[in-house]
């Protein structure tokens, strides 16, 4: 085994234990930081597959900014035991069934892909590197980049507005 297996066997486990501690957590606050360790695992693999701008962003954008916006938030709704909706044993059932039934059917889907048979390009090619993805963002794709960039400036502008105070 080469160190590119052992990385990916070490980030594979970290994603899928704190994935799993995410979700069984009773704290939401350590939800939240699981989710934070579940980011840069899958950052790292990113890092593996030559893909270092989705690292970095994904590092930035997802660990950094937006779980920094959901702790604030979990931490100024200050959730407890006492102010959590007690939930039906009937509801619990019906979303694991749910669940169940949601795996069943991506299982379905996926099982028949041609993706099974091919093999990842690990740390070769420059598929995921900045400079082509740059290349492709202001060719190819400049004009739905420009519309995604007037949208995005719509938002905030009408953010701006509805929490303006009169």
């Amino acid at each position: 085994m080469n160190i590119t297996q052992i990385l990916f066997w070490f980030l594979s486990v970290v994603a899928l234990f704190s994935a799993l501690m995410l979700i069984t957590s009773k704290n939401p606050v350590y939800s939240v930081l699981w989710l934070i360790v579940t980011f840069f695992a899958i950052s790292g693999h990113y890092i593996l597959l030559n893909a270092q701008f989705l690292a970095i962003v994904n590092i930035i954008v997802y660990a950094g900014a937006i779980m920094v916006l959901f702790l604030f938030v979990i931490m100024l709704m200050n959730l407890n035991k006492e102010t959590e909706p007690q939930k039906n044993k009937w509801l619990k059932l019906a979303g694991a069934v749910s669940g169940g039934c949601l795996l069943l059917v991506l299982v379905a889907a996926l099982k028949d892909t041609e993706a099974k048979d091919k093999l990842a390009e690990v740390n070769t090619g420059d598929i995921g590197l900045i400079k082509n993805l740059g290349k492709e963002l202001f060719t190819k794709y400049v004009v739905p980049f420009e519309i995604s960039s007037v949208l995005f400036l719509s938002a905030m502008v009408g953010a701006v507005v509805i929490g303006k105070k009169e």
